[in-house]
């Protein structure tokens, strides 16, 4: 894996972005801010999930007026995570209007596609950055190729049609992303804006439009990077695209903050982009949040259902134990859990685990042998195997992973 390129070292909040700090878990909720109650919920729910640093809608009055009251509910139950205002077209005028808002959050998004239109561009830009330095806040300007600003792209056009080989409309509509985001990056620093304080994004919907665009944004600029796939999708789809995308520029050492940008289903809660992000870091060996569970897909060997049901019973157990025993414990989140099906490959991945179970195939003998740092320790039998080597599990953690009392 490619080391980290090296960047500013940005504070959000607190929280550090770029350079040799982790890479940061972002999410966005999809409240009405101006509905505090349920924007609160939300905020909460995305930070107990693991997202360090949630973006909300600021675009009117209302919600403008709702940011303080939810920072201060949030701190009010503990939570401390810090809120970013996502800005379009009047983000001038809310953080002018709205001094307390503007002081309340720990970061501004601007879209220089939409900051202003026409002769109103530069100094609407201008008086956002004013107001970052005001009250000394980052900005991440995030181009979006769904709202890219079209002077740009008219002028690389017409650069392009003059050029005895001219590039095509997706090269020159990648370039215009990269302009923009550069450009504004650069305006700036010019009004003052230290580049510590400065992070950059360029989303694309495409997987190949976005590895390209952040591969050049790497090679000119040493700004902290925010990854993510706009307008990812639904379900599997999402999951897979972003993942792709994403993954492939992280190995380069590419990206300081990352988010999955899912449509949820109806009902369905938010937090599951938060726990994809999560999965692509720990999986890719970047980060670890949560023991993962190894376990086998099944095949004509398990047509017993018990191990799925077990696997999925204690990848639940785990996330829901994570935040008990990360306040106790100093890294158990980097614990690995196999639960196996048969003979064929249970033992063996079992013995890999910090601690696995090799449940038995059909036809096998009724017993399932545990291991616990490749020893295998005790053979579990009878219909209570689950709620055995769960509680084998708990004393196991206690057993291997000093207590935070302990190291301090």
């Amino acid at each position: 894996m490619t080391a980290r390129r090296q960047t500013y070292t940005a504070m959000v909040g607190h929280v550090p972005v770029g350079s040799s700090a982790p890479i940061m878990v972002q999410s966005m909720t999809n409240t009405d801010t101006a509905d505090i109650a349920a924007t609160v919920t939300q905020v909460k729910e995305l930070a107990d999930a693991g997202s360090e640093v949630v973006r909300i809608t600021v675009n009117n009055e209302s919600s403008a007026a709702a940011v303080p009251h939810i920072r201060d509910a949030l701190a009010r139950q503990g939570c401390h995570v810090p809120l970013v205002g996502d800005f379009h077209y009047n983000g001038h005028r809310l953080l002018a209007e709205h001094p307390a808002m503007a002081e309340a959050l720990a970061k501004y998004r601007i879209n220089p596609g939409n900051v202003g239109f026409g002769a109103k561009h530069e100094s609407q830009f201008a008086q956002m950055i004013e107001h970052a330095l005001r009250y000394a806040k980052p900005v991440r300007i995030g181009v979006n190729w769904g709202s890219l600003d079209q002077r740009i792209m008219d002028r690389l056009m017409d650069e392009n049609a003059l050029l005895p080989e001219p590039k095509s409309a997706e090269d020159v509509g990648r370039e215009a992303l990269i302009v923009s985001a550069l450009d504004s990056a650069r305006q700036a620093e010019a009004l003052g804006m230290p580049p510590e304080r400065i992070l950059l994004s360029a989303k694309v919907s495409k997987v190949q439009d976005l590895i390209a665009v952040y591969r050049e944004l790497a090679r000119r600029c040493r700004y902290p990077l925010h990854l993510g796939l706009t307008e990812a999708g639904l379900g599997s789809k999402g999951i897979v695209a972003s993942t792709a995308a994403m993954s492939v520029l992280l190995q380069e050492g590419i990206g300081d903050t990352i988010r999955v940008s899912l449509t949820p289903r109806p009902g369905e809660s938010r937090t599951e982009e938060v726990i994809v992000a999560q999965q692509i870091l720990q999986t890719m060996g970047l980060r670890s949040f949560v023991p993962l569970v190894t376990a086998c897909p099944g095949c004509g060997r398990t047509t017993s259902t018990f191990f799925q049901e077990l696997a999925e019973r204690i990848q639940t157990y785990l996330r829901e134990q994570m935040p008990v025993w990360k306040a106790q414990y100093a890294g158990v989140e980097s614990m690995n859990v196999a639960v196996m099906g048969c003979i064929v490959n249970g033992p063996g991945e079992s013995r890999h685990a910090n601690i696995g179970i090799s449940l038995p195939g059909t036809g096998e003998s009724p017993v399932a042998p545990v291991f616990e740092d490749g020893v295998k320790t005790v053979t579990l039998r009878g219909e209570h195997i689950a709620e055995e080597f769960q509680a084998r599990v708990e004393a196991y953690v206690a057993r291997t992973y000093s207590r935070k009392q302990d190291v301090a």
